[in-house]
């Protein structure tokens, strides 16, 4: 999976928005305004970050070396992804896994104004 396939899994799911908060070289992906995803542009290792359950995250980061604890994020709850060294498919489950959880945690009053249930 390439960057922009990531981008573009990350914009198909319902409600995404992406803007660009801390600077040129990051693009985030939020539901509801809830960051989901950060992914990292220009870097040498291609990655993103990612919001999983804490013990998700301890189980992938075990099964794969391209899943890491992120770096300037809190590691309880969030991994680098290293997309490059996974397959497109996994890479594309924690995306949504990701969404899922973000949007699961969103007030209820928010959920319903997005229009997703």
């Amino acid at each position: 999976m390439n960057i922009e396939e990531v981008r573009t899994c990350a914009l198909s799911m319902y409600g995404v928005t992406e803007d660009m908060p801390f600077g040129d070289d990051v693009v985030v992906f939020r539901i509801g305004g809830k960051i989901f995803l950060c992914l990292w542009l220009g870097v040498e290792e291609e990655r993103f970050a990612v919001k999983l359950r804490p013990e998700r995250n301890e189980e992938l980061r075990e099964q794969f070396d391209g899943i890491r604890p992120a770096w300037h994020w809190n590691k309880r709850h969030w991994s680098d992804v290293y997309y490059t060294m996974l397959e497109p498919l996994m890479v594309e489950e924690i995306i949504r896994e990701s969404y899922g959880l973000v949007l699961g945690h969103l007030p209820r009053a928010v959920r319903d104004t997005l229009c997703i249930e």
